[in-house]
This record gives structure tokens, C-alpha cells and sequence, in this order.
């Protein structure tokens, strides 16, 4: 049977969207046309791929065992073909998976997808939650660009930091540790929230309140930013965060903001690919336009001092 290479596009798009309608719609063909493809993908595998079950289609224990190589294949294609033709925004039509912290998204998700769409509007961006473990999605080709503030272990994921943050305490109005200054005693005895995907009732500040001969009590621990931040508008919690990452939201809140009393330093904030996209234009303009609107979260406000957040954006290998 001879090979076409079409329907492997085909493939990774009946894979991703777990439907004829969707996948003819992400290419830009008809219905009927995508379900002639699906039939001779049939035919050239052997396996039914998608099977259905009650109003919905799902996939085949095959089809999963194979998305992920489908998936990377297409994108080593688009890169083989296109490397040397110019970036053509207007014209361009891909599917870009941006996966970062809840925090990072709720303050500039929208930010990013308006910079999208006002110069490539055939480009779609997906924006997951983070899952509560670490995954292997980067290097596989499934999600296109992380967020992490640490640098990443692993010599194949490349990344730039886009700034430094620095962390700050959120209470709510009227809250104890508004009244007077604000020192390490009080802040270890405050009632706190940490924020962690995993649950964990610890973190960092717990390591340095160790070096200064303190503990703070945990009351709880909350899974996204948001979260915590609305459990410190309604209570007596406590939590620390990245100052330009949710000042946002604090404010939209209404929280107060008090410098934390512990010498912590800034958090750094990196955006990670994989280096399979080093060569793709697509990938570094998004990753340009990405950088872009992360870094104007550290401009300060007006009429406010210079933050001592950092400010920078070059690609490391």
C-alpha cells in the first residue's frame, strides 16, 4: 500500500480533537472528506482508532499507545518543510499548547492570546491547567511552551528567563499584621495557606524561618493562587505569593500587600520548549511574543518606584 503521508496529519488531528467534526474543522476540510480519511486509516492500520460510544468517539487502546509518536512525526514534518520558507503571520494556521503556572495565566493568559490572535489569527492556543505531578508532555511535542522557576534538569529542554519576582505577604482588610510593622515573629505566628498542585503543606519560606529559629503554622494548602487568595479574603489566612503574578487579582480582591519580613530571594520565572522547535519560526515568535507579555507584568505600576523584579529574555541552550 502506498504511503500518504496526509493521512498521518490526518491521524494526529482525529487523535487530538476525538472527533471527525473537530478534526475536519481544526483542517479546514469537510466532514464527509474526514471520515474517508479515517476509513483508509482504518484500512493502512488495522484498527478502528476512534470507536463509538454512546453520542461520543473514543480512542482505541492502539490509538493511544500511537499518539504521541503521530503527534511528534507531524510536527518534524511541518519543521522539515517549512524551515527555510519566511514566517508568514497572517497565513499561518497551527495549534499551540501553553502550559503555566494558574497564576502566570490568570494574569496574563488573555494578554497573550489577543497578541496571538491580532497578528496570526489562524493560530489557536490552548492554555491546560498544570497537572499535580510532573509529566513528560514537553518532550513528547504535547505542549509547546512551560512555565517552571526553577531551570530545567533535563539537557534537551531549553529555556530564557523573563524575570525575577519578589514575594509578597496577602491579607485582607483590616487583617492583625496590618497594624504595626510587620516582623518574622508575627509573620511565623499568622495562620497560613500554602499554594502547591501537589498539596504540600511546605515550602520554601518554611526553609528560611528555620535559619532565623522559627515555624510558622500551615492551616491548609490550597491548589491554585486563586484559591488562596479568595480563603484570604474571607478569613485571617495568610499567603505568599510573587508580587507581579497576582497583583492583579490582589487587587481586583481588594487584598492588602505587605513586604514579607524575611530576607527570600526573587523568584525566578522561565519559559521552557523543547529543542526540537530551536529552528521553527512559528515556535520563536510565539515564544517572543510570549516573553513579551510575561515581562510587562514587571513593569511597575504608574506613579510606583521601579520593582526590583529583573527583566530579561535570552534563549538558553
Amino acid at each position: 500500500m502506498q504511503l500518504d503521508l496526509n493521512l498521518l496529519t490526518a491521524l494526529d488531528a482525529l487523535l487530538e480533537e476525538g472527533s471527525v467534526a473537530g478534526a475536519a474543522a481544526r483542517l479546514h476540510v469537510t466532514a464527509p472528506a474526514m471520515s474517508r480519511s479515517l476509513g483508509r486509516i482504518r484500512r493502512a492500520t488495522g484498527d478502528q482508532i476512534l470507536v463509538r460510544t454512546g453520542r461520543t468517539m473514543v480512542p482505541t487502546t492502539r490509538a493511544l499507545a500511537m499518539r504521541a509518536q503521530v503527534h511528534a512525526l507531524v510536527q518534524q514534518a511541518h519543521q522539515l518543510m517549512s524551515a527555510q520558507q519566511e514566517l508568514d503571520l497572517a497565513s499561518l494556521e497551527r495549534v499551540f499548547t501553553v502550559r503555566w503556572h494558574d497564576a502566570l495565566t490568570a494574569a496574563c493568559g488573555a494578554a497573550l492570546i489577543t497578541a496571538v490572535h491580532r497578528r496570526a489569527p489562524g493560530v489557536q492556543l490552548r492554555l491546560p491547567a498544570e497537572p499535580g505531578t510532573d509529566t513528560p508532555e514537553l518532550r513528547r511535542g504535547e505542549v509547546d511552551l512551560e512555565s517552571s522557576s526553577g531551570r530545567p534538569a533535563l539537557a534537551d529542554i531549553r529555556h530564557r528567563l523573563v524575570g525575577k519576582d519578589r514575594l509578597v505577604v496577602a491579607v485582607r482588610p483590616g487583617h492583625p499584621l496590618t497594624e504595626g510593622p510587620l516582623d518574622v515573629a508575627r509573620y511565623a505566628a499568622a495562620e497560613h495557606v500554602t499554594v502547591s498542585r501537589r498539596g504540600s503543606l511546605r515550602d520554601r519560606i518554611d526553609d528560611v524561618l528555620a535559619t532565623h529559629g522559627s515555624e510558622r503554622r500551615v492551616i491548609a494548602a490550597g491548589p491554585t493562587a486563586a484559591f488562596a487568595l479568595r480563603l484570604a479574603l474571607g478569613t485571617d489566612a495568610v499567603v505568599t505569593l510573587p508580587d507581579a503574578v497576582t497583583r492583579t487579582a490582589r487587587d481586583q480582591l481588594g487584598l492588602v500587600s505587605l513586604p514579607l519580613p524575611l530576607p527570600v530571594p526573587d523568584v525566578p520565572l522561565y519559559l521552557l520548549w523543547h529543542r526540537r522547535y530551536d529552528d521553527d519560526r512559528a515556535h520563536a515568535w510565539l515564544r517572543d511574543t510570549a516573553a513579551d507579555t510575561v515581562q510587562a507584568l514587571f513593569a511597575p505600576p504608574a506613579g510606583a518606584p521601579h520593582s526590583p523584579a529583573v527583566r530579561t529574555g535570552h534563549d538558553v541552550a
